[in-house]
């Protein structure tokens, strides 16, 4: 990172906190939500989820200006890190509330299984963030380590 692109760092840092004190108000409020659902189990996987991803992205804030990264490396992060979060969250209320799930996540799932489709959709949604993750956790680990030289 360089000085030019201060205000974008700051930028980013203030919208990750802001992203963050959000979904973690949805898990929060996901918690009340859960007497209403096919799989209630499921359903504090999510509350959990959205607790723990909301403070996962107001951490990356506070580490966001130290990270010595080049604006695509810090682009493709950002938007993965969001992506990621709001995913894990969105993906097991979805599966508490039709009672699916059991393909991926069988503890949770608590023998609650969807369609095909269900199952899919959510087997998709949970890959494609576990990837983005940990895309993000090396990207955020080059970006910490990184002594000077840009990377991406």
């Amino acid at each position: 990172m360089n000085n030019a692109s201060l205000p974008t760092v700051i930028n980013r840092e203030r919208r990750l906190y802001q992203l963050g004190i959000i979904l973690f108000l949805m898990g929060l409020l996901t918690g009340f939500l859960l007497p209403l659902m096919e799989n209630a189990r499921m359903g504090l996987s999510s509350h959990l989820e959205g607790i723990m991803n909301g403070l996962v992205l107001i951490v990356l804030g506070v580490i966001w200006p130290k990270l010595r990264l080049s604006r695509t490396a810090e682009r493709i992060a950002f938007g993965l890190v969001v992506f990621g979060t709001y995913t894990n969250w969105l993906a097991t209320l979805a599966a508490g509330f039709i009672g699916a799930g059991a393909s991926m996540m069988p503890i949770a799932a608590a023998g609650f299984e969807g369609s095909a489709l269900q199952e899919g959709l959510i087997a998709i949604a949970l890959t494609s963030l576990s990837v983005a993750m940990v895309v993000v956790a090396f990207i955020v680990l080059w970006g910490v380590w990184n002594k000077g030289s840009q990377f991406g």
